[in-house]
């Protein structure tokens, strides 16, 4: 199956790499698109309780953020065409950018081990509303 246009739900981690390199995989042979979304930290939390000292760290968040979808843009090794930062619920940002942007798969990562955990992820949502393809990559 070919896809046209892949949504990589990433996170500020190492394991996004291999989410990226399987959306490389499968979209390279038709020359499809990609396009990153990741959610930034909330600082609202952080800023009641230390609001003087801190008042820049959403600023620094969405810096380190940026900063992270950059490289894994270079580590690609194949073009990017777009990307989100969000905060807030996942799933609903996702469910958007399919909506809006014509995506055809969504690839997110999974760290859940346990059942339990699996079934109240935030990649249960996206499956049970989504009106495309998702593919769930186990990571360790």
């Amino acid at each position: 199956m070919s896809y046209a246009h892949v949504l990589v739900a990433v996170a500020v981690t190492p394991e996004s790499h291999l989410l990226v390199e399987k959306a490389v995989s499968l979209v390279k042979p038709y020359q499809g698109r990609i396009t990153l979304l990741t959610l930034a930290a909330d600082p609202e939390l952080y800023n009641q309780f230390a609001a003087p000292m801190l008042e820049n760290l959403r600023e620094l968040v969405l810096e380190e953020t940026q900063a992270f979808l950059e490289e894994i843009k270079v580590r690609a090794k194949y073009p990017i065409s777009g990307s989100h930062i969000a905060t807030g619920e996942l799933s609903d940002h996702i469910l958007d950018i399919c909506r809006k942007e014509n995506i055809d798969l969504v690839i997110c990562g999974n760290h859940n081990q346990t059942f339990f955990s699996k079934a109240l992820c935030s990649a249960k949502t996206v499956v049970a509303a989504s009106k495309v393809d998702v593919l769930l990559v186990p990571l360790k």
